[in-house]
Order: structure tokens, then C-alpha cells, then sequence
């Protein structure tokens, strides 16, 4: 008979789209509040690679990521990116701008091997996890570097993620290691 294993505890993460700095600013606040204690937060980039959230969150996108401090169970992935669409609307809301999506609000986990994201959309490269989401696996860590997938989004393959990413990594490592 075999023994079954739980997955091991893993890293949110968080990816912020906003249409400037004061969405950026209330989107942070407010993942703090509902998910607890960021222990990371990146530079903030321009996110140019495509102009696909253009006519919802304006012509100059802002991104940023927060890593949350609390180690979770992966299985909640599904139930966070509910959370989180929940949040971009109360957002949206409070922030009064003339878009329809000022913030968009992109979980995911990083575990040791790799970099999911959650999705509200289906493709041919996503699986079902649940409760009306799918996830990818959009990088890859192999032989001490991050890798992008055929599939990996162009603003994902940049230096500059991949060393964020890395940092959130190297504090798994030493989550994990004192849980023993």
C-alpha cells in the first residue's frame, strides 16, 4: 500500500496591476489586512509588455508583488484568488477612478520547484484546482535559476522578476528548514 504525503507549506505571493501609485499603495494595504503580514514587497515596475488591461486599468500600468509572510497550504489557492477578486472590486469602489479595474490582484504560490498562478480562465495548459479556478505552472526553478515556460507570460520572463521570485524562494528555504 502506498503512504500518501501532504504538500508541504509554500509561499503566497501576490501580483499587483495598478493604474498608479496611490491604487498600488491601497492594494498592498489591503492584502495586508485580509492576508496577513507582508515579509516582502517589490520595486515597482511598468508593465509594458502588452497593452491587454489597457482599457480596464489605463494606459500606464504599475506592477508590483507582495510575498505574505505566513507559510500556507497550497489547497487554499483557489479560495485566495476568490478572495482577491473580491478585493479588486471593493477597491475599485473605494479608490472612485474612471476605470473599470484600477488594481487587478494575480495570486499564486511559489514552492521550491516552481511558480503557480491562479486564473478564472481555462486553456489547454491549466488544470482545474477547484471552486471555479484553474492554475498554471508559469516558471520553473532547474539547476539554481527561474524558467520560463512556452506558455509563460512575456512579463514573466524578466531578470528582474526572477530575482524577486528568488528572494521569496531563499525564505521558503529558511521557513521550511526551521519547521523541522
Amino acid at each position: 500500500m502506498w503512504k500518501l504525503k501532504g504538500p508541504k507549506p509554500v509561499k503566497l505571493i501576490i501580483g499587483i496591476l495598478a493604474a498608479d501609485h496611490q491604487c498600488l499603495h491601497a492594494a498592498i494595504e489591503a492584502l495586508i489586512d485580509k492576508l496577513g503580514s507582508a515579509d516582502f514587497v517589490s520595486d515597482v515596475w511598468l508593465f509594458d509588455k502588452t497593452d491587454y488591461y489597457k482599457d480596464q486599468t489605463g494606459p500606464h500600468i504599475l506592477r508590483q508583488f507582495v510575498s505574505i509572510e505566513k507559510l500556507i497550504d497550497p489547497a487554499l489557492l483557489a479560495k485566495i484568488k476568490h478572495k482577491t477578486n473580491k478585493l479588486e472590486q471593493k477597491l475599485a469602489a473605494r479608490l472612485a477612478l474612471p476605470l473599470p479595474r484600477p488594481v487587478n490582484l494575480d495570486p499564486g504560490i511559489i514552492e521550491l520547484s516552481k511558480l503557480v498562478l491562479a486564473t478564472t480562465k481555462n486553456y489547454s495548459h491549466r488544470i482545474y484546482i477547484g471552486k471555479r479556478m484553474y492554475a498554471e505552472v508559469t516558471l520553473v526553478f532547474d539547476k539554481g535559476h527561474w524558467r520560463p515556460l512556452g506558455h509563460t507570460y512575456p512579463d514573466y520572463r524578466q531578470k528582474c522578476y526572477f530575482d524577486f521570485f528568488l528572494k521569496v524562494r531563499t525564505r521558503l528555504l529558511e521557513q521550511l528548514k526551521s519547521k523541522r
